[in-house]
């Protein structure tokens, strides 16, 4: 049965969403718990707070959680440095802009997940169909985003450099129109846009990022937060209910896309295959050596490119004491 398209304006809000593109913050919106101590953290629509809570992990707190809203990694990182916010949810490219900018973050956890959510899109009427086609081609990616990483390594695994591409610096909302009206040939982004133009059949895969990026996304914290004790155990008990929401999320999934949809304003279906595809994959694993070599990759490959001022070493940025017995970051996606 063919698939009812979705109205392009139902694509718009997503632009509100997930890890990787820039933008400003809203104003704080929650809070939860009790106690003298408060942890600020840094939120994007549909993630930690909407996952603890879909979970039943924000019961029982003995610290307060003041809850702040981002549309992106970036600003939220910006407010991590200027110790606005304790603590916040990115992937795994805006810490390495952070960095590059001399940011005090501290990367303090992890996870990872399949990159199959992280694509390169052509419209359905495209005739490419191999990533090495794209030379001479113009191709929409957020800047310093996740897929803004993803775009150079496929470019690289089929013998090609970003300079091989006209490359087009556009936000979601705005790749999106350009994508949908023709004017770029491609489409450099990550779920849920991947699962909501595939489900309103606007587009196809060109290359996922399967194989070429790490999978991971971060919780970052503000290294003053971290030398305060009171704020130092409280992120230590958000972390272990943030793990456990993870966790819970991949053994209910339909339950999750249902809370997910509702509060992002995402189509049903779309949120549900974006949380298969993505979302239920990830596994909590440690900020170890082969992590940050995976980062250090990243910030060596953006520095190449002129794209961040000066070389990272970035072992400089991750903090080690919350990894319990976390298994390796090498541990593969969920199934």
């Amino acid at each position: 049965m063919r698939r009812r398209l979705v109205p392009a304006a139902l694509l718009l809000p997503l632009a509100l969403l997930l890890t990787a593109c820039g933008g400003s913050s809203s104003a704080s919106t929650d809070t939860d718990g009790p106690g003298s101590v408060t942890l600020d953290v840094g939120d994007q629509k549909g993630g930690s707070e909407a996952i603890l809570r879909a979970a039943g992990e924000l019961e029982n707190l003995h610290y307060k959680i003041k809850w702040s809203t981002f549309t992106s990694g970036p600003p939220l990182l910006e407010a991590v440095n200027a110790r606005a916010v304790d603590i916040g949810g990115v992937g795994n490219t805006p810490p390495v802009f952070a960095a590059g900018a001399g940011s005090k973050i501290t990367v303090v956890a992890a996870w990872h997940g399949t990159s199959k959510g992280d694509t390169i899109l052509v419209p359905n009427g495209s005739k490419l169909t191999g990533t090495r086609q794209l030379k001479g081609r113009s191709v929409a990616v957020a800047q310093g985003s996740s897929a803004h990483y993803q775009l150079v390594a496929s470019l690289k695994a089929a013998g090609l450099s970003l300079s091989d591409v006209e490359v087009k610096y556009l936000q979601p909302a705005d790749a999106l129109a350009a994508f949908t009206s023709g004017k770029v040939d491609a489409w450099a982004v990550w779920d849920p846009y991947t699962s909501q133009v595939l489900q309103a059949g606007r587009g196809r895969v060109l290359t996922t990022g399967d194989g070429v990026t790490n999978g991971l996304t971060f919780q970052v914290a503000s290294p003053a937060a971290l030398k305060d004790p009171g704020k130092a155990a409280a992120v230590k008990d958000y972390l272990a209910r943030l793990r456990r929401a993870t966790d819970w999320v991949h053994d209910h999934q339909e339950e999750w896309a249902k809370v997910w949809a509702k509060d992002t304003g995402l189509p049903y279906e779309v949120a549900l295959a974006s949380v298969r595809r993505t979302n239920s994959t990830r596994v909590a694993v440690a900020v170890d050596k082969p992590l940050v070599a995976s980062e250090q990759r990243i910030a060596d490959t953006f520095a190449e490119l002129r794209l961040i001022p000066h070389k990272v070493d970035f072992a400089g940025f991750v903090d080690r004491r919350y990894n319990g017995g976390l298994p390796p970051s090498t541990t593969p996606a969920r199934g």
